[in-house]
């Protein structure tokens, strides 16, 4: 599976972002996809996820300023970022995680998102 991440770039505070991934198929059975961060000199760590049941789960740093979204129709994810800060910084890297009947586990090459003061 390819994920193809679009609509990074450079905001200013307080402003809005709109990421979105492509999965290059449909997704199977059970699955979550989400998305990541890492910063300069820090661990990848959970944005946001969203099972395929629709269940969200989101990074107590993000809540109430981003909202996860999913078009299974068009195998896609979204992460609409808003009242940005410049700690929201890094790449952000979509992912897709199957759990059954077939495990994998996907990632996309990172799109950049940079808040600036």
């Amino acid at each position: 599976v390819q994920l193809v991440e679009s609509g990074g770039g450079l905001v200013q505070a307080g402003g809005s972002l709109r990421l979105s991934c492509a999965a290059s198929r449909s997704t199977v059975g059970r699955n979550t996809m989400g998305w990541y961060r890492q910063a300069p000199g820090k661990q990848r760590e959970l944005v946001a996820t969203m099972g395929d049941s629709g269940s969200t789960n989101y990074a107590d740093s993000v809540k109430g300023r981003f909202t996860i979204s999913r078009d299974n129709d068009k195998n896609t994810v979204y992460l609409q970022m808003s009242h940005l800060k410049p700690e929201d910084t890094a790449v952000y890297y979509c992912n897709l995680h199957e759990n059954w009947p077939v495990r994998g586990d996907y990632w996309g090459q990172g799109t950049q998102v940079t808040v600036s003061a």
